[in-house]
């Protein structure tokens, strides 16, 4: 919801979820079914989705930080291997790898795409690495021919962080249908599709599939669906340590409705993207997404950087944009700059990662904001640089 600030001023939001009337009536038929946890919604949202992408098996799960972290374990990586990530993310992704017991290593990323520069990840690689986590950096798809030829090279899997690349494409092909061994979802409210919190993993694999499954639900051997189905008493096992990240029915009602609307909703957010770069065109110090060769942007997220000429620094323009009712984000952190992750080499080894985390900005981007309010937002940009003072 929009909320007021003092003075009587409308904050305009960097996101707000879209939902409406039809999930909600999803939401009391899960109620009013007496299944609420992970049942037959989940196992419908998992085919609907499974079909949307083109992928040949989803598995829902409790977020995109556990759908990595599934992945990564169902893949047999752990304790005393490296997975190349990018530090330009997310603290998720690094976090997923460290949970296994393995080592996230950084790799710099391109300057123009955000993403995993490819001609930077041999010199990441060690005798004990065993993967990549490419990230689609705030839904524009990663470099993955040229990342998936240097993981054939090595040996290496590849699995894709795609929180933010639902909807968004690769040479024509949607990101999901796994260019690696797996891709995994995020459906976190400030995503184009929530269920409020949850994750989905997409493989073509069957037996990794099945294995995530398994380990969604502690190991468990039959399901709460299986035995409550059985015309004959079924005890199930546990034959390894499970977790306990499963999606719940109720969320899954949201998901479906979400996704039957989920074209709709793309094509606005891509009509709204292409606004804002046609207007912010009159604003030279700020550099606008591209998309590179091949890769179609879903615009989770529409991130700008501000240009070395900028008059304002990112931090007084996005507290000028606050003052006038617009919120704002940092663009995206740089992992190894967190506590948990610092260590001396990545100061030099990351520069374009370094730079970018300085000087990108998110902007207001929904699937309900009006014209009048991006060309507020828009035209405020353009006062603050223009009223700067010298020297800020």
């Amino acid at each position: 919801m929009s909320r007021t600030l003092s003075g009587g001023l409308r904050l305009i939001p960097v996101a707000r979820p879209y939902v409406g009337l039809e999930e909600e009536a999803a939401v009391a038929e899960v109620l009013r079914s007496g299944w609420l946890s992970q049942g037959p919604r989940v196992a419908e949202f998992e085919a609907a989705f499974a079909a949307y992408v083109g992928a040949p098996h989803a598995v829902a799960v409790s977020s995109c930080t556990t759908a990595l972290h599934l992945s990564l374990v169902a893949l047999g990586i752990g304790r005393g291997d490296e997975v190349i990530c990018p530090s330009l993310s997310f603290i998720a992704t690094a976090n997923a790898i460290a949970y296994t017991g393995a080592r996230p290593v950084f790799a710099d990323i391109d300057r123009e795409t955000y993403n995993l520069d490819p001609t930077r990840i041999e010199e990441a690689i060690s005798r004990r690495t065993r993967a990549i986590l490419v990230v689609h950096q705030v839904g524009l798809p990663a470099a993955l021919n040229e990342i998936l030829a240097v993981a054939s090279r090595y040996g290496l899997l590849v699995i894709e962080d795609a929180a933010c690349a639902l909807g968004s494409e690769y040479f024509v092909r949607r990101i999901g249908m796994p260019h690696g061994v797996a891709a995994c979802f995020s459906f976190h409210p400030r995503k184009i599709l929530t269920t409020g919190e949850g994750g989905m993993v997409t493989t073509a694999d069957a037996d990794l599939a099945e294995r995530i499954r398994r380990l969604r639900q502690h190991a468990m051997s039959a399901s709460d669906v299986t035995r409550h189905t059985a015309r004959q008493v079924v005890f199930e096992t546990y034959d390894e340590v499970g977790y306990n990240y499963r999606m719940s029915d109720l969320q899954a009602a949201v998901g479906l409705v979400q996704l039957r609307r989920f074209d709709r909703l793309l094509e606005r957010r891509r009509y709204l993207a292409a606004r804002y770069s046609r207007h912010l065109e009159r604003v030279p110090w700020l550099k606008t997404p591209e998309e590179s060769a091949g890769a179609r942007h879903n615009f989770q997220s529409y991130m700008v950087r501000l240009r070395p000429d900028a008059p304002v620094s990112r931090e007084t323009l996005m507290q000028a944009l606050l003052e006038r009712g617009i919120s704002t984000r940092r663009g995206v952190m740089a992992i190894h700059r967190e506590v948990p992750y610092q260590e001396e080499k990545w100061k030099v080894s990351l520069p374009e990662t370094e730079a970018a985390a300085n000087s990108t900005v998110i902007l207001p981007l929904f699937h309900q904001m009006t014209e009048e309010e991006q060309d507020y937002v828009v035209e405020s940009i353009s006062q603050v640089g223009a009223f700067a003072p010298t020297g800020t």
